[in-house]
């Protein structure tokens, strides 16, 4: 087998998991650059279903009107110089998306099985030719079980909350405290939902990022990354 057939067919899926938060956007994009891999973000997703929902003034209550609205999203996530684009229904919603309004509320429709399944469908079609770095909250647990390399980033919620404060604007008008509650209410939803729940996969490894900076961070997924690629060269 020629060594450049060998190494296009040796790449790998990388699953990043973890709760509201814990950094897992901005990391697994830039193992993606690291790896040249191409980025998944789950998460701006169901952040985009999210808004769009609440542009037609459809609760995430009312299930059953959702589900009819969830065939007309057309979700795309587009690589760009300053980072990836998200564009709903050929709109733009990248900055809007990650208003407090919309955090507030995703995890609500995100429970949603019928969106789930939706968005599950497309993420496992983006992942297929490999190459893919992903991250959410059931990544290694329901999207792609078979990703070789799958890793669950945790931190204490202070140190969570802190980091996300860092990233509001002065208009948001939410005090640290809010965000520990916020974040704390939203774990506990997102563990005890019904629809592919916030777990940590057995085969995962568990990274505590609470007193590591973000490059440490990638660096050691990058590693985890490195290492199983040469085991599959190897074999």
């Amino acid at each position: 087998m020629a060594r450049q057939h060998a190494s296009s067919i040796n790449k790998i899926n990388v699953a990043i998991d973890g709760p509201a938060g814990a950094g897992k956007s901005t990391v697994a994009r830039l193992v993606a650059k690291a790896l040249s891999y191409v980025y998944v973000d789950t998460g701006a997703m169901y952040r985009a279903a999210t808004w769009y929902m609440m542009c037609k003034e459809i609760p995430a209550e009312n299930v059953q009107k959702v589900l009819q609205h969830v065939p007309e999203l057309v979700i795309e996530l587009v690589p760009d110089p300053t980072g990836q684009k998200v564009y709903c229904n050929g709109e733009d919603v990248t900055t809007v998306i990650r208003s407090m309004e919309v955090t507030s509320n995703v995890s609500q429709y995100s429970s949603i099985a019928g969106l789930r399944t939706r968005l599950t469908e497309n993420q496992r079609e983006m992942a297929a030719r490999k190459g893919v770095v992903m991250d959410g909250r059931d990544i290694g647990t329901t999207v792609l079980p078979d990703a070789e390399v799958k890793v669950f980033m945790t931190a204490s919620v202070q140190e969570r909350a802190s980091r996300r404060f860092k990233e509001l604007s002065e208009t948001d008008n939410i005090t640290l405290e809010q965000l520990e509650r916020d974040i704390a209410a939203r774990d506990k939803f997102d563990e005890e939902r019904e629809v592919s729940p916030l777990r940590c996969s057995e085969d995962a490894i568990v990274l505590d990022t609470t007193h590591m900076g973000i490059q440490d961070v990638v660096d050691t997924i990058v590693s985890y990354c490195l290492t199983e690629k040469d085991g599959e060269i190897s074999q």
